[in-house]
Order: C-alpha cells, then structure tokens, then sequence
C-alpha cells in the first residue's frame, strides 16, 4: 500500500473518532441533557455581587489646595558705586556674611581727602574772624553788613566742606542692609564706573515665599493665614505666614497673588528655588467623604449606589472638593446610608448585592 493511503486512512479515522466523541459518547450526552433541563426551567439566574459598603457619616475635614510657588530673598540688591575711580580696597570675602554698614569697596579719593583739608583751614580761619566781628558789632565798632559778609564766609565754607564729605562718602560702598555677598566682579586696582556691578548682596532670612491662588478663595485667605511648603533641594517641611496680597487679579488666568514670609536661620532655603505649598484655607465641621472610585460621573450629575434591601439602587449626588482619594458629598446623601464602593462596574439598578465587608 503506498504511504498516501495510509496518511488518508489515519486522517479518517480520526475525523471519524472526533465526531463519535462530539455526538454520541456519554458525556455529550449529558451534557445535552443538562441544557434540556435548563431550557425546560427558564432562564439561569447570576448570583449576587460581592460588594464593600461605606456607612455614610459626618466627617469634619480641612479645605486644603495645593499650588506652587517660588522663593525669594528678602532683600536682594546689586552693589554699584556712585562714583568712578580706581579701586583701593577690597574689604569682603565672596558668600560671607556681613552687616548693615559695613565697608565693603573703597575706590580712590585722596584729592577729595586734600580738599576737604583745605576747606577746613579755611573754615577754621573764617570762623575766628566770624567770632571777632561779632564782638566789634556789639561795640558798634563795624556795621552789621561788615559782620554779615564775614558770617556768610563762614557758612559757606561749610557747605563746601559737606559737599567733600558727600563725595568722599560715595567713594565707599557699604552695605545697605545685612546679609549674604556673592560672588564678586571686580579687583583690586581695577577700575570701577557706576555701571559696574561689585556683586549681589541678598538677605534671606526671612525669605519670601510668592503664589497665586484662585479667585474664589479671595475672601478666605488674608494676612495672617498659615501655609506649609516644601523644596527640591530640602527634605524638611517648612511653614510661612501670609503678610501681603496684590490688590488685583490676573485677567488672564484669574488668580490673585500672595505672599507670605517663612523663618530661615538655617538658611535651607534658597531664593528662586521652587516651592510646593499646601494652604488650608478653612475648616468644614459636618461634610460627607466618599472614595473616589464610590461616585460615577454622569451628563447631569453624579451618582452612587446604595445597599437598599439587598439590591443596588442609584442615586443622584452633588460634589464640591476634591482630594487625591476622596470626594466631597453636599447634596443627596445623609449619614447612615450605605454607600457602594468596591465592583462599581457590575453596578445596576436592582442587582442583587453580597457584603462582604463593612466599613464605618
């Protein structure tokens, strides 16, 4: 027999087999029967759903939002000089720390040093004259316009010798506050016009933290209000009291913003560092918290599923706040109510319900 006969005789025996076994062997039979039966008694029915309910309850919770803001400085200047000259002094160290007054750059001003000298020869000579032709007023020995001329003499080598002293106060850049110097752009010798900066002077303690909030929350935070923050570059918490709000709010993105000042001894914050701020604007004593996952969005409003005599039934609710896993409940709810929170979408109106756990 050539082998092609053999491969159709096993092809059809197999084929013959399979159908005996589909057909006729006894449990197909059963099988078949079974369907019978179930044909014969009406529909099969699903058994109930294994749910978790939630017994509604008062819950006094915070109004919390998060939003994002930046640091900065307190203070925070670019130090220049009102005159120009060589430099002669350099009396810093770059990111130390130095006080309000301090000599910081002293530029050249030794010919301003010898006219103030000059004058006050001058002025030493003028005021003993002034002194001598008061004495021969009151003896009627000169007139008063002879005494006039000489006190006048004395009054203006004054001015002359005040005018010296501002000048030569400019050839000094102090400090205008306390704080923390940076890096400096000038040397020793070198020459410095008002249009260079010596370096940034910045004052960060306390630093400033800026934000914007959104408009419907303008009548509840104000000067005073406390608010929690973080950094990228701390894992410390950090909290600020709000000092000051801007008068008026951004047409664009509808916002108002504030600013708030937080204590840094430390100095762990650092200006334009990005902040991450969590503000609690009130406190809601008798409100209703549901999982999330609990309220189904809907075109009209929300809905949820109650346990009512071991069905599902749905209801309408009205929301407000949200947080990361819970939502607010304002309308439709009252405490004792048992709320569906797990199988949510097996959910029907009039579906039979299983509890399997109970949380209060």
């Amino acid at each position: 027999m050539k082998p092609r006969y053999i491969i159709y005789t096993a092809l059809a025996l197999l084929v013959a087999y399979l159908i005996y076994n589909k057909f006729f062997s006894k449990a197909s039979k059963e099988s078949a029967a079974a369907m019978a039966a179930g044909g014969k008694g009406g529909k099969r029915k699903n058994g109930p759903i294994s749910v978790n309910i939630m017994v509604v309850k008062d819950t006094t919770v915070n109004n919390i939002i998060d939003v994002t803001g930046s640091i900065d400085a307190n203070e925070k200047v670019s130090l220049v000089s009102q005159t120009a000259g060589n430099i002669t002094g350099i009396y810093f160290t770059e990111g130390s720390k130095v006080q309000k007054g301090q000599l910081l750059v002293k530029v050249y001003n030794q010919d301003l040093e010898a006219s103030l000298q000059q004058v006050k020869y001058q002025e030493t000579l003028a005021k003993q004259n002034e002194y001598r032709n008061k004495i021969l007023l009151q003896k009627e020995a000169i007139s008063q316009q002879e005494y006039d001329t000489s006190l006048t003499s004395l009054n203006s080598l004054r001015s002359q010798g005040d005018m010296i002293r501002a000048q030569i106060s400019r050839t000094e850049i102090r400090a205008p506050f306390s704080g923390t110097i940076g890096l400096r752009n000038v040397s020793p010798g070198g020459y410095l016009s008002p249009q260079t900066s010596i370096a940034q002077l910045v004052n960060i303690d306390p630093a400033k933290v800026t934000f914007s909030v959104p408009e419907r929350y303008l009548s509840i935070i104000g000067p005073g209000s406390k608010i929690r923050f973080n950094t990228e570059s701390s894992r410390e918490n950090f909290t600020a009291t709000v000092y000051a709000i801007d008068p008026s709010i951004d047409i664009n993105s509808r916002t108002i913003t504030v600013r708030a000042k937080a204590p840094n001894p430390k100095g762990l914050l650092t200006a334009g560092s990005f902040a991450k701020i969590n503000l609690t604007l009130d406190q809601i004593p008798k409100t209703i918290l549901l999982p999330t996952q609990a309220v189904i969005p809907d075109l009209k409003s929300n809905l949820v599923y109650i346990y009512h005599n071991g069905v599902a039934e749905s209801r309408p609710v009205k929301t407000d706040m949200r947080t990361d896993t819970k939502i607010q409940v304002i309308d439709g709810l009252k405490p004792g109510d048992s709320v569906v929170i797990s199988g949510i979408i097996q959910m029907r109106p009039k579906v039979p319900l299983k509890i399997v756990k109970v949380i209060k």
